[in-house]
This record gives C-alpha cells, structure tokens and sequence, in this order.
C-alpha cells in the first residue's frame, strides 16, 4: 500500500498492480479497496496497465477531513493522477464514474475514460440532497444498518437484492461506510449537460444488457452527450458487468485510445 496527500491534507490511501500506461479506478457508493469489483477488475486489467485502486476519502484507510465538499474529491484524483505518472486513463463505476467525469471536466490530466453505468439523469432538477440529509440523519442516530438500507431502496436497488442484503458477507463494510453514501449523493447531481459537453476525453460509456431501462437510458443519454461519447452494451446482471467481460473492452477501448 502507498499514500498520498491530497491538497487539503487528506491522506488518500492506494495501491498498484501492474505494469504500463497507468489506469485509476474509481469506486461506486460503499466501494473501497476491501469491498466491491475494482480489486479483481485491477487483477484482471494488470497484464497491460499499472492499475490504481484507492480508498476514496471516508473509506477503509483513507482520512476523512470535514466538511466534505465535491470539490475535494476531485483534488483527490488529481492527487493520485499526479503521484502515478502526471497522466492517466480513468474507470469510473455509478457514482464514481459522475466523479471521474468531474475530474475530465476540471481539465485534469485524464487522457481517456471508461464509464460503467453512471446514474446521471439530465435535464432534470437534482433530488439527491435530500436523500444526503436523510442518510445523514440516518447515521448521527446510529443506524449505519438502515442508512445502507434506505440508500439502496432509494436508488433502486431490486427488492430480491434488498432481501438479503443485511445477512450479506458485505453489509459489515458497507456499514462501515455508510457516512460516505452522503458523499455519493452529492457528486451524482453536480455533473450537468455542461460538464458532460466540456470533457474532451475519449469516453467509453458502459451499460449491462441486464440492468433496468433506467439505468441503460442514462448510459446511453450520458454517451451521447459527450463530444468524443461512445456507448457499449455488455453483458451482464443488474448494474453490473462480470471483470471477465468488462476488462477486455476496457483494454480494447484504451489501447485504441492511447
């Protein structure tokens, strides 16, 4: 594991596999290095890339410096871009690829980007601060449980998935960051048409042939956006691509993209 400190002294915790161009990932919500798919996805990717997996800040072994804005998470990956090289590829998944693209939109050194179904709803006045506060609330009362729960009801999550969740072998690390789920509702809505139409990035936009029509409209609705936008649809389960199928399309689209 290696560190680096972001620009309002926050300690960003990551680590490195692989070898050449150098490629981020970039969590969904209740993502870090301990719990969701970029640990394997960056296991299936390292044969062609030096792949970044890092705990955003408020997960695993990351700080947390308060008060959180949006802002800081973007100078987070601007951070690590900046500790691996000074340019790299990005993967985002849901809500971190909305950060992903906030990072393009800010002119960070990003030279292409892989989006896997980000839930970006344009033209569309945002809802998601009231969800934040909710989860908030949730959390100050001590119930990290029933935060985790009301933020996957809210999102959609499908009621078979909401049905076990609680006895999952993950729930326990997704309660352990269930704080950050606030952090997820904030950056979602702050990507709008015109950041979308300011990132000049190749940008690879991703959607599972298994996820519902709400997610696949966005994906697609968000591709078509962008200047230099493509859209792919993969096989997969509800919001979700397996890593043996994901990786070889990012590698193909990045390679082309170099």
């Amino acid at each position: 594991m290696a560190a680096v400190t972001s620009r309002d002294g926050t300690h960003i915790a990551f680590e490195r596999v692989g070898t050449g161009p150098t490629l981020i990932l970039v969590d969904a919500a209740g993502g870090f290095r301990r719990n969701g798919p970029m640990p394997s996805l960056a296991e299936h990717l390292a044969g062609s890339f030096t792949v970044v997996t890092y705990d955003r800040r408020g997960r695993g072994e990351s700080g947390d410096t308060l008060p959180y804005a949006v802002d800081r998470e973007v100078e987070d990956l601007a951070s690590l871009i900046g500790a691996n090289g000074g340019a790299a590829f990005v993967h985002g998944f849901s809500s971190g690829a909305a950060l992903a693209l906030l990072g393009a939109a800010a002119r960070l050194p990003i030279s292409a980007l892989s989006l896997l179904e980000p839930p970006i709803v344009l033209d569309q006045p945002p809802h998601d601060d009231d969800l934040a506060a909710e989860i908030e609330a949730l959390v100050t009362a001590g119930r990290r449980a029933d935060a985790v729960e009301h933020f996957s009801v809210s999102i959609g999550v499908p009621a078979e998935i909401i049905k076990g969740m609680r006895q999952a072998p993950f729930f326990p690390l997704m309660e352990s960051v269930a704080h950050t789920l606030a952090y997820d509702c904030r950056i979602t809505p702050a990507v709008t048409r015109a950041t979308l139409t300011s990132v000049t990035a190749p940008s690879l936009v991703i959607s599972s042939e298994a996820s519902d029509d709400r997610l696949r409209g966005w994906a697609q609705a968000v591709a078509a956006a962008l200047p230099e936008g493509h859209h792919l649809a993969l096989k997969g389960e509800w919001h979700g691509v397996p890593n043996e199928t994901l990786a070889p399309a990012l590698t193909d689209f990045f390679r082309h993209s170099a």
